[in-house]
């Protein structure tokens, strides 16, 4: 007999579901997003800092310099008028993308010859060294070392353009991190234990009444893949099946990446079906901006979800 359903099934209470997840997500980020940010830039500024202390205050971007700190190019990148995406700094120095993507990493590319890496790093610090913004580093212009205060605007500055380009991660990440943790106070609320489920070991075996985060299950036949899932929960009276509840922690600040997004839960299901049975429930975490359009195509692939806004929901899975 199929499961009932907690939400797939109940398509006259989307609409008002919806607009009570968006207003949820809307007063967590009036309130919390600014601080997430702002503590990202901190850490930033300081990494900023070190890679213009590394380059002398930008007046030695050279080759050895490169070598010795290749994670201090993505500030780099930052310091140019305009700022230079990875794409454009490759295309406009005629470097090797390989190389550029390994210094985005914080490391050099090791198979590359020595005298290929010069050549290639010679090439970036050209455009780095004429594109550098002269507006944020006066010192550039005036000859004269900065001053601390000099150093510290321009710190930020930069901190400032970095974040920006990962303004939406930053804030997707401390959403994630929250509702990992608004979870599991609700499972140890009811009794329930974090325990780690030993890697390989079957997924049925999993103890009753325990859970687990950031648990990498292995799917496929003749290739195994390895599939995230952020909860994974085996209930106080298992399933005859003793299948755990595996879970996905989602939310969204707009409905555009929502339907760019929704294929790969598509993806992820039929993997889960293929590897544990069509009675695995995989289950979404809910909260901010999920169109009826996204949940019915959610549905149609058998996928159900609980509300962070209704997260009591959850012991409709028998939890």
């Amino acid at each position: 007999m199929a499961r009932s359903k907690v939400n797939a099934d109940k398509p006259h209470l989307w609409k008002a579901d919806v607009a009570a997840s968006v207003d949820q997500f809307n007063q967590w980020f009036m309130r919390f997003a600014p601080e997430a940010f702002r503590s990202t830039r901190i850490k930033t500024t300081e990494h900023v800092r070190a890679a213009l202390l590394a380059t002398r205050d930008l007046r030695g971007i050279d080759c050895a310099t490169l070598r010795a700190h290749p994670a201090s190019l993505p500030t780099l990148r930052m310091c140019t008028a305009p700022p230079l995406a990875v794409d454009r700094l490759v295309g406009l120095s005629g470097a090797s993308k390989s190389l550029i993507g390994s210094m985005e990493e914080g490391k050099l590319a090791v198979r590359m010859k020595a005298e290929l890496l010069d050549e290639n790093l010679k090439k970036v610090c050209a455009v780095l060294t004429k594109l550098l913004d002269r507006d944020i580093f006066p010192w550039l212009e005036s000859k004269k070392d900065p001053t601390d205060h000099e150093r510290d605007r321009a710190s930020t500055i930069v901190a400032d353009r970095l974040c920006s380009a990962v303004a939406n991660p930053i804030v997707r990440n401390a959403q994630e991190q929250r509702q990992l943790s608004l979870l599991g106070d609700w499972l140890v609320s009811r009794g329930y234990r974090k325990q780690s489920h030993p890697a390989g070991a079957p997924l049925a075996n999993m103890e009753a009444g325990t859970y687990s985060f950031r648990m990498n299950l292995a799917v496929g036949k003749s290739v195994k893949v390895k599939v995230p899932i952020d909860v994974v929960i085996q209930p106080k009276k298992p399933h005859k099946d003793r299948l755990p509840i595996l879970m996905e922690a989602k939310s969204a600040g707009d409905f555009t990446n929502t339907n760019k997004r929704r294929k790969e839960e598509a993806t992820k299901i039929h993997q889960l079906q293929a590897a544990f049975g069509k009675n695995v429930r995989f289950i979404l975490f809910l909260c901010g901006y999920f169109r009826s359009d996204y949940l019915g195509y959610e549905a149609a692939e058998g996928i159900d979800w609980v509300w962070e806004h209704r997260i009591d929901d959850l012991e409709k899975l028998g939890l």
